[in-house]
């Protein structure tokens, strides 16, 4: 029986996945900052930048993961996440440190470009070093740090605000230590992971995937038979080496649209758009509008907020621990339609008014459905589906396709909200679902216990 060096392998792949939680956390945070630097900044009457402070990140993000393959390819996997992990670090001093709206901005944009990176990067790292039999279980503890990161985010914010007043006027507000301080602080915290994931970084190896491609097979062996011994090693090294006979340098675009990889990469756009378009994510970035409609105040807004990320921690466990077991293809069939009857419940429940406790199972209902299923299978799937010679290319494609559909179902919601109301806007989301799970009933594949050249050698129309 094959022994694996488990302790190497956990640790290269935590120490990648530390991308996921900084992208959690630095996702999220603006939302508990929001109502403190919009008065800083004195934009409060102003919509449209209102609205671009929380979608110039996202902006950054498409950026991001439009550069992120080329910079795989070209610099190497190790080196992009410690640039990443600069970028973080440097962003998130910068956000809070800045006085001026413009400047926020810029600092906002660049740190949307380190989410974008590490969206794709973190999960393409793991899912190269991974063995096969755990690589569901090893990509999906990217989501889990992203979860965690989510958490921590809504944690510090909870705990950096100070109680507001009931007297308080937007005035007392922004001339208050939330309204000069505290936002800057929720920003700062990301530091603090930010240099464990620079340091740690160092101490990695290169993809011995990438190092293979490029000329550098002692150094790919040598990873190899760190992770799992001579003979785990050769075996890989051949198996590279076949699927590699074809092409001697990683591809670009051209290749990547080319005929032979189409049916492959539209899966794998559907994958990344659904994963956003399903709705999930709306109840974090909008949880306030959300829990409010449904009764709630907006100081039990912010505990109910707490309770989301503790259900997408906890959910996000069960996917690591079933994801190898049940496989992608029957997880995501979970995803897909579980949500589609919650939101319908869901939508429901707003047509009549219900307001309360059953509102809040609901939502973590759909949270915990999501983490467990479509949140983490569509990093494993995007991470795996692809050939070694355009995975990088691939994944910053289906990674772009994913932050435009966040953007576009974030810019989205607040019109569905107020022309349909909530019920109608969920009972798309509900329809959204029924579709994909019609799509993958017919098109997707199961992944799971194979090799990434066995899958190339399913998946790819020669």
């Amino acid at each position: 029986m094959q022994e694996f060096n488990k302790g190497f392998i956990y640790f290269i792949c935590l120490v990648s996945a530390m991308g996921g939680l900084l992208f959690g956390y630095d996702w999220v945070v603006i939302g508990g900052a929001k109502p403190f630097y919009e008065l800083y900044f004195g934009i409060t009457d102003s919509v449209s930048d209102q609205g671009l402070a929380m979608t110039i990140a996202l902006i950054g993000c498409m950026v991001g993961a439009c550069t992120c393959g080329w910079l795989a390819d070209k610099i190497g996997r190790k080196r992009l996440l410690i640039v990443s992990a600069l970028v973080f670090l440097l962003t998130s001093i910068a956000t809070g440190a800045f006085s001026t709206f413009s400047q926020f901005l810029v600092a906002r944009f660049f740190g949307g470009i380190g989410i974008g990176i590490a969206s794709g990067l973190s999960p393409m790292y793991i899912a190269e070093v991974a063995p096969m039999h755990i690589r569901g279980k090893l990509v999906s503890l990217n989501q889990m740090t992203i979860v965690i990161g989510i958490l921590a985010a809504q944690i510090v914010n909870w705990q950096i605000a100070e109680p507001i007043p009931a007297a308080f006027t937007p005035a007392d507000i922004a001339a208050s230590w939330n309204g000069q301080m505290a936002w800057r602080w929720m920003f700062w915290a990301a530091a603090v992971p930010s240099v464990a994931f620079l340091l740690l970084a160092f101490f990695i190896p290169e993809s011995p995937r990438w190092q293979a491609l490029h000329g550098e097979g002692h150094s790919a062996r040598a990873t190899l038979e760190r992770i799992g011994g001579t003979a785990y090693a050769e075996e890989e090294m051949q198996s590279i080496a076949a699927a590699n006979v074809a092409a001697k340098e990683q591809a670009g675009l051209a290749t990547l649209f080319s005929k032979p990889f189409q049916r492959v990469l539209l899966l794998g756009i559907f994958i990344a758009v659904f994963q956003q378009w399903c709705g999930t994510n709306v109840i974090f970035n909008y949880a306030q509008e959300i829990f409010q409609s449904a009764g709630y105040s907006v100081g039990d807004v912010l505990f109910n907020i707490v309770i989301t990320g503790v259900a997408n921690v906890l959910f996000t466990l069960v996917a690591i621990f079933t994801v190898d077991k049940l496989g992608r293809r029957k997880l995501m069939f979970i995803g897909a339609g579980g949500l589609c009857l919650i939101y319908a419940l869901l939508g429901f429940c707003y047509f009549l008014h219900i307001t309360g406790f059953f509102m809040i199972v609901l939502v973590v209902a759909a949270i915990a459905c999501y983490a467990m299923t479509l949140g983490p299978c569509t990093w494993v799937l995007i991470s795996e589906l692809f050939p070694n010679r355009v995975r990088a290319i691939a994944v910053a494609a289906c990674t772009f396709a994913l932050w435009v559909g966040s953007s576009t179902l974030t810019y989205t919601f607040p019109m569905l909200n107020k022309g349909l109301g909530s019920y109608g806007t969920f009972w798309i989301y509900s329809l959204v679902c029924l579709t994909g799970l019609l799509f993958f009933l017919r098109r997707l594949p199961e992944t799971k216990e194979k090799s990434l050249e066995q899958l190339e050698n399913e998946l790819i129309d020669r």
